[in-house]
């Protein structure tokens, strides 16, 4: 995707709940709340192109702060170039 075609991270009045999601559904992307494979909880978001993160919710988690978790992380993808991958992540020693 070229970088025309990118939204830029939202500029709305602080406070809004899940802007970042609200910006990305806007600008035709896509987010995924459920099971991925093993995982019984993921949250993904995606725009035309890529991903831009796959959180999985963490135990006693509440979906509404899974969802705050993803709009910050979208918020990182695009302010920064930081995309979390959870779902995939390498296993720990």
């Amino acid at each position: 995707m070229s970088g025309s075609r990118r939204r830029a991270a939202p500029t709305t009045a602080p406070g809004g709940d899940f802007e970042n999601i609200e910006a990305l559904i806007d600008g035709r992307g896509d987010i995924t709340i459920g099971r991925i494979g093993s995982v019984r909880c993921a949250a993904t978001a995606a725009d035309e192109d890529q991903c831009l993160a796959m959180l999985v919710r963490r135990p006693g988690e509440s979906l509404p702060d899974l969802l705050r978790r993803l709009d910050a992380a979208i918020g990182d993808a695009y302010e920064n170039s930081v995309y979390i991958d959870e779902v995939n992540a390498p296993p720990k020693s």
